[in-house]
């Protein structure tokens, strides 16, 4: 079969690529693309590894067809820091420790920025919430909870 030729947005640049009908967001990121920051959890959708932005709507990339991102736009991790700079949401979860072997830390990260950018001061049972598609094998998810409630609260400069 073909591969089909995609025109896209990603982190904010213009990129074409090329993609076998049966590629996923992920495959594309990761092995066409060299963005592998997202990580492949479960391939299912079920734990959240994989989270990115896709015209705004937080997404799980496993389940998302490169061949559908045709005109759309993509934010991953990669987006969030700015050269050396981190995102507020990334300086606290290393100062509050949110994170161990890492594998789930890109899409927490993602699904949390998303979770700030609609609501700047959400509480701790909306963080709750909105973080239950992101599982963490290593940790419990006080840090992780605690991280994202400290950086909206640095965010909205309480």
């Amino acid at each position: 079969m073909a591969k089909i030729h995609v025109s896209t947005t990603i982190n904010g640049d213009a990129v074409e690529f090329l993609c076998e009908p049966e590629e996923t967001l992920l495959d594309v990121l990761r092995d066409g693309l060299g963005l592998t920051g997202s990580k492949e959890g479960c391939s299912s959708g079920d734990c959240g590894a994989c989270s990115v932005l896709l015209d705004g709507r937080l997404v799980c990339a496993c389940l998302v067809m490169g061949a559908e991102l045709g005109g759309c736009e993509v934010e991953t991790i990669e987006a969030m820091a700015h050269g050396d700079v981190l995102h507020p949401l990334q300086s606290k979860f290393i100062e509050h420790a949110a994170l161990q072997c890492g594998v789930c830390t890109p899409g927490i990260l993602v699904a949390a920025k998303a979770l700030l950018d609609k609501n700047p001061d959400p509480s701790e049972t909306e963080v709750r919430y909105w973080l239950a598609g992101n599982l963490c094998r290593c940790t419990g998810y006080d840090k992780i909870v605690r991280a994202v409630l400290d950086a909206a609260a640095d965010m909205r400069g309480s």
